[in-house]
């Protein structure tokens, strides 16, 4: 099952490196990873997405919590967060693709950030289902090239 962790933590060297280290050294996975600054200079969010089995997360949490400069860890549960997602996708087009890709680019209220003769640069940002149908439907054209930031999340209260 795949689980969102929040974890605010001092904006200080060396705290990613603690973080990463925790999942591989205990052999967890990290699907995507997020960090940012946060309203408070002093501290940053790291979003980050794994998979496991409730027992297997909260020994996570546990853990994460033990690290220094962690301030606070939570396990989004389906419904208690926001999250999005951004993608910029290249897209190969002719002259006959171009208006297609560019009508699937609104449904989906995506924006063509980039127009080459044979190319199509689009910025998508939404959920994660969202992004996977847009890109799905554009494979058909052909994926240049893609860059995700993975998931990012707030609490709902």
């Amino acid at each position: 099952m795949r689980h969102t962790i929040s974890v605010l933590v001092e904006n200080k060297f060396g705290v990613l490196t603690r973080v990463a280290g925790l999942f591989s050294g205990r052999g967890y996975n990290i699907d995507t990873l997020n960090v940012g600054p946060t309203n408070d200079p002093k501290v940053s969010r790291m979003t980050i997405v794994t998979r496991g089995d409730d027992a297997t997360v909260e020994q996570i949490v546990k853990q994460l919590n033990k690290l220094p400069n962690v301030l606070k860890v939570q396990d989004f549960r389906d419904g208690e967060y926001v999250d999005r997602e951004l993608v910029l996708v290249k897209v190969s087009v002719d002259s006959r693709s171009r208006a297609e890709v560019m009508q699937i680019t609104d449904i989906f209220r995506a924006k063509i950030v980039d127009v080459q003769p044979k190319s199509l640069t689009v910025e998508v940002t939404g959920s994660e289902d969202k992004v996977e149908k847009l890109l799905d439907l554009l494979k058909s054209f052909g994926i240049l090239d893609v860059t995700r930031t993975g998931k990012i999340a707030l609490p709902r209260k």
